[in-house]
């Protein structure tokens, strides 16, 4: 298992030293001086080149300069923002509380609703299943943007039950809810409706195994069928697409943040990209693939926890390969 860590570890630190180089990469792929990219093409000063050139060591060859700033990176400084002229790291901390706070939120309701229309869907043949397959179908094909657009004009303009831009950070917890209600309803939308189709295949998968009709036959109480024998042993699949949103929410936030003028990470990095704020987006486009590994290992790591099948099998394999 130690062995087994360690390798998960070391394949993670190598995709973000991968990652790392790719987007440093991109400053000197990019056509023209490096300085012009950085400064969007902007008239320069020559006191603000030779910052710039000092701040990134453009001076220095390639490899030594990526190095420079690969170190820089690991002490937390991502250098300053061309466009709002602060630090990278503060800004990005400034900003990273609010979308976490909406990621979260997405999730509960991601998870309430998702795993329960599944449930419900595999238990409940007939006009149910077909009812939550119709409505997950919906709302999986359904844009975070058209859902968004049609939250605000509807419990935003015509009820006003939830405000329809900004993210309450000075309401308190409550106001904070309120104001990310509907984002985080627009969030949740389409990864619910993928949700409750994989817990319904995982659940209707496990409700055909033998030792399930053994159950039954033997009396046990439909309830404790369904939540020792069903449930549990198909929640491997569920966590593991669980694992995944999280990581793909940190990509739709910035769709759901624009739409409703949240001020988090997700609307910085579009704003970043569109003002060619290359520093910013470097910092966030390894916070996102930073994200993605982790998740992905602790997912791994957790799958044989749920089920101890999985364990099994690899101490087998281990024994196989000895």
């Amino acid at each position: 298992m130690v062995r087994y860590i360690s390798g998960r570890v070391l394949g993670l630190v190598l995709v973000l030293l991968v990652t790392s180089f790719v987007v440093f990469s991109a400053v000197h792929l990019a056509p023209g001086d490096p300085v012009t990219f950085l400064m969007r093409g902007r008239p320069i000063t020559p006191q603000a080149r030779a910052a710039i050139t000092e701040q990134y060591h453009l001076d220095d060859p390639f490899f030594t300069q990526y190095f420079k700033w690969l170190g820089d990176v690991v002490t937390g400084d991502f250098g300053r923002s061309v466009q709002f002229r602060q630090d990278v790291g503060t800004l990005i901390n400034d900003k990273l509380p609010t979308t976490l706070f909406l990621i979260a939120y997405s999730m509960i309701l991601i998870c309430i609703f998702g795993i329960g229309l599944g449930i419900l869907s595999a238990l409940k043949p007939g006009i149910v299943d077909r009812t939550v397959l119709v409505g997950t179908g919906i709302s999986t094909a359904t844009p975070a943007f058209a859902s968004g657009t049609v939250l605000i004009a509807v419990f935003g303009r015509m009820l006003g039950w939830f405000p329809t831009f900004g993210s309450g950070d000075d309401a308190g917890f409550t106001g904070r809810v309120q104001h990310l209600t509907l984002p985080a309803i627009a969030l949740a939308l389409t990864f619910t409706g993928l949700l409750a189709r994989v817990t319904r295949a995982a659940m209707l998968d496990e409700l055909g195994r033998e030792h399930v009709e053994v159950a039954r036959s033997r009396g046990v109480p439909g309830g404790e069928v369904v939540r020792k024998h069903v449930l549990r042993n198909a929640l491997g699949p569920i966590v593991t697409v669980v694992g995944t949103m999280v990581a793909s929410l940190m990509v739709s936030t910035s769709i759901v943040e624009t739409v409703f003028s949240t001020d988090g990470v997700g609307s910085l990095l579009i704003r970043s990209v569109t003002n060619k704020d290359f520093p910013v987006v470097q910092a966030l486009t390894l916070l996102i693939v930073a994200v993605f590994v982790i998740v992905n290992l602790i997912v791994d790591l957790l799958q044989p926890l749920i089920d101890p099948r999985l364990s099994l099998t690899q101490s087998t394999k281990r024994r196989g390969a000895s």
